[in-house]
């Protein structure tokens, strides 16, 4: 797929999605699901018109096809590290007629089409996507499922829209997975959380502090979130971006989150801090 950000994917840093890795799921599904977004002239409109009102209207960060790519790639990355974690899912097992691959399925396309609600306002944006996903997915669904399947997966999906707004609680891991990987897309000035052009206050200088953002296999829980900041600051960002999206996503128990500070004194890691 061409516009997969480059990285080295879940092998070594959990940044990319590789559609040609080994995965620890069923994944010529959503591989073929993929496909069809990658060449689909209304999902790329969306995706370029999506960033208008929060970018060049309201001065926001960045909400359109880079954001969606970083999303979707942190999402399938997380979501094959908590499979290779033994982590269940019940997005999909809750119904009868779908099956483990449809897993991927739902969060790659919730992961795609979160935010195109952003084409009417910012503001409460996950509420406004819920029927224009609706009317894509009509479109989309009927290529891979018949009637009942795409119906199933259509309401799954929409629940995984909605829920990345921390105002709504996921009621499926599928959706936690959609949840927390729109928090992880905080690198390099990148951050959800709104910060004045220009201006030195907290969330200004926390969202530039934030390097790199990698995920791997954990040890004491099935995912490592690591996170290199340049100033403590980060944590900030951290904290009330990061861990809010964490909280009550179903994965709760699942993920650790590490910040590192990478500022060196005499060649030396200032601190590591575990963010519980």
């Amino acid at each position: 797929m061409s516009n997969l950000e480059e990285g080295t994917g879940v092998a070594g840093d959990g940044r990319t999605y590789d559609p040609d890795g080994a995965h620890a799921f069923p994944d010529e599904r959503v591989n073929e699901v993929l496909d069809f977004l990658e060449h689909d002239e209304e999902v790329t409109a969306y995706l370029q018109a999506q960033n208008v009102n929060p970018v060049a209207r309201k001065r926001y960060n960045d909400h359109g096809a880079k954001h969606i790519r970083i999303v979707r790639n942190r999402a399938l990355c997380l979501y094959d590290l908590l499979k290779r974690g033994n982590v269940s899912f019940n997005g999909a097992s809750d119904h009868d007629g779908l099956e483990e691959a449809d897993e991927a399925v739902i969060i790659a396309l919730a992961a795609t089409i979160h935010d195109i609600g952003h084409i009417v306002h910012r503001d409460s944006h996950a509420y406004y996507s819920i029927p224009l996903a609706a009317d894509l997915l009509d479109r989309i669904l009927p290529n891979f499922y018949d009637v009942p399947q795409a119906v199933r997966i259509k309401g799954e999906t929409l629940h995984a829209i909605l829920c990345h707004h921390t105002e709504e609680v996921p009621l499926t891991k599928e959706a936690g997975v959609v949840r927390v990987a729109d928090a992880l897309d905080m690198e390099s000035g990148r951050s959800r959380i709104p910060y004045e052009e220009g201006g030195r206050g907290i969330n200004t200088v926390s969202s530039q502090a934030i390097e790199k953002v990698c995920l791997r296999p954990g040890e004491s829980k099935a995912v490592l979130v690591e996170i290199e900041m340049n100033n403590a600051a980060g944590v900030y960002q951290v904290d009330n971006l990061l861990k809010a999206k964490l909280r009550d996503s179903m994965l709760e128990d699942e993920i650790r989150i590490v910040a590192v500070n990478t500022h060196e004194t005499d060649g030396q890691l200032v601190e590591r801090i575990e963010l519980d």
